[in-house]
């Protein structure tokens, strides 16, 4: 039998990854932007398919309204149906559809858009903090009460650059990614994400307004890793 890779490094993924898809329809935004569905989505990124009932009864919403939720999701192909869990049961069960969405670059945005984006973005930073917290707050003693890795660092970059940056990000992503076969038991759903912005320029000679001229971890990086 053969053996595995070393424990630090990852198998070698085979398969085709989809090609990203960029979200420029303002009414699938729109759609998706509401704070209900995104408690919608990440139940499901979470814990996997689920019926209308499961999700009202995990989110405290009723049945009219994720399966209202999960009917205006699946319009725009976030959601789909599948399998019923376990088999032969008739309910009917949902799943995040997954795909490499991307949004419209600000630029290129309407100013309605933007407002939706805003919007988005704003309930979906606050959900991000207050699900981080909260899974830290009650993280039991144990090998995964480590598994809260938190870096936050600067670097200088092109805007070139900073896209061959994302795009090397999204590969790494993918090369950990495997189907669930061949996914350890002892694996656990983590959830990913990356932030970068332009730090504030320098307002006048000499003097930056919060920026990395005077920030000693400049091209740097901090990381906790719990």
């Amino acid at each position: 039998m053969s053996k595995g890779p070393p424990a630090h490094q990852p198998a070698a993924r085979t398969g085709d990854f989809p090609a990203p898809v960029e979200l420029g329809d303002l009414a699938a935004l729109k759609a998706l932007s509401h704070p209900r569905r995104q408690r919608v989505l990440q139940h499901l990124a979470l814990h996997g398919p689920a019926t209308s009932a499961t999700l009202a009864r995990a989110l405290g919403l009723n049945t009219g309204a994720t399966s209202y939720h999960l009917r205006e999701l699946a319009r725009y192909g976030f959601v789909e149906e599948t399998d019923g869990v376990p088999p032969g049961r008739r309910e009917r069960w949902w799943r995040a559809v997954p795909g490499d969405r991307r949004f419209p670059p600000r630029s290129r945005q309407s100013p309605e858009m933007r407002h939706v984006m805003d919007e988005l973005n704003h309930h979906a930073y606050a959900a991000d903090l207050e699900l981080f917290e909260r899974l830290q707050r009650a993280a039991v003693d144990g090998p995964w009460a480590d598994a809260f890795p938190y870096s936050r660092g600067s670097i200088r970059l092109t805007l070139p650059e900073l896209r061959e940056f994302f795009e090397e990000f999204i590969a790494l992503l993918n090369r950990y990614k495997r189907p669930e076969s061949e996914t350890p038991p002892d694996a656990r759903t983590l959830l990913t994400r990356f932030l970068a912005f332009p730090a504030p320029e320098v307002t006048t000679v000499g003097h930056a307004a919060a920026g990395h001229e005077n920030d000693p971890a400049h091209n740097g990086n901090e990381a906790d890793p719990s």
